[in-house]
């Protein structure tokens, strides 16, 4: 077996009432709250948890600043997590909980965890295209949504100053080469058939470690723009997007989040298996996105919210200095 995906997602951020405010209209469903911390579900019951910076239960901080501060991954059964137990013991950080989930902190300074997954099924299903030679969508409109509701956490991306012993430890883990910037970048899967990435390890010139984003998976195309416009009428900023990626052909808008980082609604990445053969890209702005919406479009108008800007750098997302 292998692991599964993303079950929960933990930030350390000090304003609440921000970040209520922010993931509520993201689209998730708040299930508690208290005075140290939000917690958030999406459709299939992964978990997005706020809490504050100095709570002592979370692992220490790999930036300054609002941030993500560990990432639960989910597996299929108690097999699972004692074979990959000697894995996390070895790390710093080590611990298990009663219920059995393992935590340790990974080489990029980011909590890690595994736990059997309590993400449930959900009946979700996106809109088809019609293509030439093959009208998926007869006598149906394509949807038009008022806001997204996302379905998980689908992918985390991390600036790393470690990016071979990061990614030989989630090797350790399953994790599956997709495909690569060679000596920047690895984009890993979690098990050998499923989307593009589960994690993107980019590792910049300035040698940070931190967040780069958090990116939710929705139904299609339409429910990304939904989403985004609705996010742009609710005053929140647009950091790229709408736009795609052609490494692995997914739809993207990315957002400023005050929980740390960017987050990005996405649909439509490519699906791969065993046969697939990771590909080798020179970083550059036209690999990461094949077309782009420099700051957004209005919620009210549909139109762009400013002028294009020239491109710089050769990751449109990298934090500017």
């Amino acid at each position: 077996m292998s692991i599964l995906g993303i079950d929960r997602i933990t930030y350390g951020a000090a304003d609440l009432a921000t970040c209520r405010a922010f993931f509520a209209d993201w689209g998730l469903t708040l299930m508690a709250e208290d005075a140290a911390g939000l917690d958030f579900e999406a459709a299939n019951g992964c978990e997005i948890q706020v809490r504050l910076p100095d709570d002592p239960a979370l692992p220490p901080a790999f930036e300054e600043g609002p941030t993500l501060r560990e990432v639960v991954w989910g597996v299929s059964g108690t097999a699972d997590l004692q074979r990959y137990r000697p894995t996390l013991a070895a790390r710093p950080g080590f611990r298990e909980d009663p219920d059995g989930t393992l935590h340790a902190i990974d080489p990029n300074g980011c909590g890690v965890a595994l736990r059997v997954s309590r993400k449930r099924d959900v009946e979700v299903k996106g809109s088809p295209s019609n293509v030439w030679g093959h009208n998926a969508r007869i006598d149906t409109p394509g949807p038009v949504y008022d806001r997204a509701s996302p379905i998980e956490v689908g992918h985390v991306v991390f600036f790393t100053n470690t990016l071979e012993e990061t990614t030989a430890f989630y090797a350790a883990l399953g994790f599956q080469l997709s495909d690569r910037y060679p000596g920047r970048g690895h984009f890993l899967r979690c098990a050998a058939e499923g989307g593009h990435h589960d994690l993107f390890l980019l590792q910049t010139p300035a040698g940070n470690r931190g967040l780069n984003h958090v990116a939710f998976t929705v139904r299609d195309i339409h429910e990304v723009f939904g989403g985004g416009l609705q996010m742009s009428r609710k005053g929140w900023d647009t950091q790229l997007g709408p736009g795609r990626h052609p490494i692995s052909s997914a739809y993207f808008w990315y957002f400023r989040n005050p929980a740390g980082g960017l987050i990005e609604y996405y649909a439509d990445e490519d699906y791969l298996t065993g046969n697939w053969q990771p590909r080798d890209f020179e970083p550059g702005p036209t690999v990461f996105a094949e077309w782009a919406v420099d700051g957004g479009l209005d919620g009210e108008t549909r139109r762009q919210s400013r002028g294009p800007a020239t491109a710089s750098g050769k990751f449109l997302t990298e934090k500017q200095s």
